[in-house]
């Protein structure tokens, strides 16, 4: 399989941008994949915070299996709360958990008599979520948003009542060092497309799948039993994609498949374990 590395010019730019204005910020927030918490956090936002609180929020929630991690987050030390940034009722809950972050800070700043909003930056890899999670709490279209990674390009502060957040470009590691954690990005659509090998992400995502989430399959496609080539022929015999002389159209499988899995036609799924949260430092060893 073709190795997955994606650090464009822009997010050299981006984390630059974000060190500088980390000192405007009171607070910031970084945005995961609920369904892949581990592999879409990105270690080196870390090495700008300083001494601000951060608090972890576990998106799309709602495409999500699994177990609560940000209640094992919690219990590491890390606040953390885990919701769908796409439905309204999720709006109430973050606002309260900025608030609950940045109480004193809010109380040293009344006590000095400054009235000044909040300031808080949203970071993140791309596609997780950031401009919808701060156009929930604007209550409005503020932020850009889209389903390809790599939308936000510049910052923007946004005014959300109590509080101004900061869009910030979602940003990659220099290096994808961990290769099943970036095919799980890949999964997701975290990683540009144009860029992979999309062939080879169908067939490991067809096989995670038919591993961890054979039921999705069979009420999809008919089946989950077969190599995942066999599986790829099930979907576009399913799908009816069909050239010319009987062949399949892998191609349109292909992209079935991912788009499938993205939109939540396969149900909820989860990559990432308890194991692979310990490994990236998000939660305590074992023992």
């Amino acid at each position: 399989m073709k190795v997955i590395q994606w650090f464009p010019g822009h997010m050299a730019k981006a984390m630059r941008m974000m060190e500088e204005n980390i000192g405007l910020s009171d607070a910031v927030v970084f945005v995961l994949d609920a369904r892949c918490p581990a592999s879409s956090f990105n270690p080196r936002l870390l090495l700008f915070t300083k001494d601000r609180p951060v608090l972890y929020v576990l998106n799309k929630s709602d495409l999500a299996d699994g177990p609560d991690f940000a209640a094992l987050l919690e219990q590491s030390g890390r606040p953390a709360v885990r919701l769908a940034a796409n439905a309204a009722a999720s709006a109430r809950l973050l606002r309260e958990r900025l608030e609950r972050l940045l109480r004193e800070k809010s109380d040293r700043l009344k006590e000095r008599g400054i009235g000044r909003p909040l300031r808080v930056m949203v970071a993140g890899i791309p596609n997780t979520g950031k401009s919808t999670l701060i156009n929930l709490l604007a209550g409005a279209k503020r932020a850009g948003t889209g389903d390809k990674a790599g939308v936000t390009r510049g910052k923007q502060w946004v005014r959300c009542g109590a509080f101004d957040l900061l869009d910030t470009p979602g940003t990659m590691p220099p290096a994808c060092e961990n290769q099943t954690y970036a095919r799980r990005l890949a999964y997701v659509g975290s990683l540009n497309d144009d860029i992979l090998e999309m062939d080879e992400i169908a067939l490991a995502l067809l096989e995670e799948l038919r591993i961890s989430y054979p039921k999705s399959l069979i009420e999809r496609y008919g089946t989950a039993d077969g190599t995942p080539l066999e599986l790829l022929d099930a979907v576009a015999k399913k799908r009816g994609f069909v050239l010319r002389g009987g062949e399949y159209d892998y191609e349109r499988a292909e992209r079935a498949v991912i788009d499938d899995l993205r939109k939540g036609r396969l149900g909820r799924v989860l990559f990432d374990s308890a194991d692979d949260l310990r490994a990236v430092g998000l939660i305590g060893q074992k023992g």
